[in-house]
């Protein structure tokens, strides 16, 4: 688990400067520690950089990226995990390849020379993303796992590609844009994004189980994209017959321990996060049989009895004799790190659970961990989230009457009452465009789709012309694959469109690797394993909702591992505290406020209409403000908070003269390191 980097340059001539590279690696040195590699492709223009937290080898110098094929043809920098390698070391052993480290990165080199890079990555079981270049062709590839657990993103200038894991790594090259895009603006006040968009000009990420190939033509660069892989939900024509519950349940037992089996395989220990859900938990039994020994488990609480899951964590801990270590978040802090975690999120937050997750993180790497099992993938295959099951009740439950609909609607509402306005919309809202291109408008973008209308009103008057005509509903559906909705039931949709909008930028990115990563630590998802996911896929609607619980599949299969009450809970979203609720977050959010939103900050940056902010800020205060609206208005500082900081560590901050300046603390040096041929 690394950081990568990387430039092509339109002229094969021009060659790439090897400060720029140490520099590119130096910047996201939280996500790689233990060393610096760096690459030129002598006469091609092409160089690579790498920054190195040591998984698998542990070796200094054996395990230094980029590799370099023995013939010289193929370069390759890494970042994330490739298991079941054994298996495929020894079936290309038994070919005749030879390996020349322990590195599970290296299997990439020789899948590739036997079945081409394209046919290689059927084989490639994990998260990842990747480069790759081939010497012949000309070419490079950056690849992304399927469902984006790790990131990866790219830009042009006039006369280079530039990729980096991490937006801050592009803007390491003194010829990448730095500016914020009033599209990108307008995403960031509302949270929900396009897919393969970030909030900056220019700036792309490589989308899920895409490949991104750049190649030279008549003296440009061509960048093309392909789909290697999707998530192939069954047709309902295809649906016509089922198997019994115990069927289901089996398969998805096997499936389920595999994946955990291969993600337990590292050369330093590994741990698990624990929450009050059966996500985290089921993990937690079903590692603590694979390694017949104690798990530790660490979990992150909060002063709050209506957000904390600690009592309900313990309970299972006990359950399986897991050593838990339990962090708890007092609410002043979580503010005091929001500019930090924006730092390494690159895009806006509406809720601080982030920051709480980022401190979690960092407890679990001052405890002497690098790797974590993670719960992350369950709630999207299997309908856990509040907004999944309302899609399900209201357009896939075609056998109900109408008084059975009305009843579980009211319970889901009722039950989830504290995310009324935020991940619950309070009214629903219809987007002409997603309407047509998905049937209906799912739940799980309502929210977000309602807080756009109060955005316009927030942005630098010059931002709001420039998006005058703008429809973020309209922009999401023009990037869907409809080939991958038509067809489907409707809670198969849904869940296709939260995996590839939220789930991919929020869940997976500012929830997940970004603040894991920002203190080098490697979180696993189980439940992401492709074979699992491609058998969970068929699973029949009822088999993931059923009744009042969600999850059916995977309580029913997991039943004999969970307490009582945990196998009765209905699921929880995790979330902290908003800061209308503690007074200490209160403060600590205006302490900011004065900072970031003052009229000062905010003429500077040029992005937000002074008088709006302040608006939002008094109605805030104003104890006349229901709880449900201000708890929209909890995020939309957030989103105000979050904007001002980009521009402050990415726009205002001179980020290539910040990356050289902490390659030279870190003592990373151009001088060319000792690089392995494999």
């Amino acid at each position: 688990m690394c950081g990568i980097g990387g430039v092509m340059n339109r002229d094969p001539s021009r060659p790439v400067d090897p400060n720029v590279l140490v520099a590119m690696a130096a910047i996201q040195s939280h996500r790689g520690p233990d060393g610096c590699g760096w690459k030129v492709v002598d006469d091609r223009g092409v160089g690579f950089a790498h920054a190195r937290l040591a998984i698998i080898d542990l070796n200094p110098e054996r395990g230094r990226q980029p590799f370099v094929s023995a013939d010289g043809q193929h370069t390759i920098v890494h970042n994330g995990e490739f298991y079941d390698y054994k298996r495929l070391r020894s079936d290309l052993t038994s070919r005749g390849y030879r390996f020349a480290t322990k590195s599970d990165t290296e299997l990439t080199l020789h899948l590739a020379d036997r079945y081409g890079l394209e046919g290689a990555l059927p084989h490639l079981r994990g998260e990842f993303a990747f480069a790759f270049y081939e010497k012949a062709a000309d070419r490079l590839t950056l690849v992304r796992d399927r469902f984006g657990v790790k990131p990866l993103y790219w830009a042009q200038t006039p006369e280079s590609f530039v990729f980096g894991s991490e937006i801050k790594v592009v803007f390491a090259h003194p010829d990448v844009q730095r500016q914020i895009s009033s599209q990108g603006l307008y995403h960031q006040l509302m949270q929900l994004m396009v897919p393969g968009t970030s909030a900056f000009e220019g700036v792309h990420a490589v989308q899920p189980g895409q490949m991104v190939i750049v190649d030279r033509q008549n003296g440009q660069l061509r960048v093309q994209t392909k789909t290697y892989w999707d998530l192939n939900f069954p047709l309902l024509s295809d649906r016509h017959s089922s198997q019994p519950d115990e069927f289901y349940i089996e398969e998805l037992r096997r499936y389920f321990i595999e994946a955990i089996q291969l993600k337990l395989e590292a050369d330093v220990p590994v741990a698990c996060y624990l929450s009050g859900g059966i996500d985290s938990c089921t993990i937690l039994g079903v590692a603590a049989a694979c390694q017949q020994s104690p798990v530790k488990a660490f979990t992150v609480g909060f002063d709050d009895r209506d957000y904390d899951e600690t009592a309900i964590s313990q309970e299972m801990a006990q359950a399986v004799g897991a050593d838990q270590d339990i962090v708890t978040v007092q609410g002043g802090q979580l503010y005091e790190h929001f500019a930090r975690a924006i730092w390494h999120t690159e895009r806006s937050i509406y809720n601080t659970f982030t920051i709480a997750k980022m401190l979690l993180s960092e407890h679990v790497h001052n405890a002497g961990y690098r790797v974590v099992l993670t719960g992350e993938g369950s709630d999207e295959l299997f309908a856990g989230y509040p907004q999944l099951r309302l899609d399900m009740i209201l357009h896939g439950m075609q056998d109900a009457s109408p008084a059975e609909r009305a009843d579980l609607e009211d319970w889901l509402q009722a039950s989830n009452r504290i995310f009324k306005g935020n991940l619950l919309a309070e009214k629903p809202l219809d987007d002409p465009a997603l309407t047509d291109a998905i049937g209906f408008t799912p739940s799980c973008l309502q929210s977000w789709l309602t807080a756009a209308h109060s955005v316009p009103s927030l942005m630098h008057p010059e931002r709001r012309a420039a998006t005058r005509d703008y429809s973020p509903g309209a922009a999401i559906a023009s990037v869907i694959d409809r080939s991958q909705i038509q067809g489907r039931h409707p809670l198969d949709k849904v869940q296709y469109i939260w995996i590839k909008t939220q789930f991919e930028s929020q869940v997976l990115g500012w929830a997940g690797d970004r603040v894991d990563m920002a203190n080098s630590m490697e979180a696993r998802p189980p439940f992401l394993d492709h074979h699992f996911v491609e058998f969970a896929v068929t699973l029949p609607p009822l088999m993931r909702f059923r009744g009042r619980k969600d999850k059916f599949v995977l309580r029913e299969a997991m039943r004999g591992l969970l307490p009582k009450a945990l196998y009765e809970r209905q699921k929880f979203a995790f979330m902290a505290p908003p800061a209308h609720t503690d007074l200490a977050k209160q403060k600590a959010m205006r302490s900011l406020a004065d900072d970031f939103l003052s009229k000062q900050a905010i003429e500077a940056a040029g992005l937000l209409d002074n008088a709006a902010v302040q608006q939002v800020l008094q109605q805030h205060g104003d104890s006349n403000t229901s709880d449900s609206e201000r708890t929209k208005l909890d995020a939309i500082i957030n989103h105000m908070l979050s904007v001002q900081m980009l521009h402050q560590h990415f726009v205002a901050t001179d980020v290539p003269k910040q990356a050289r300046d902490r390659a030279k603390d870190l003592g990373w040096q151009v001088q060319q390191p000792t690089l392995t041929n494999v």
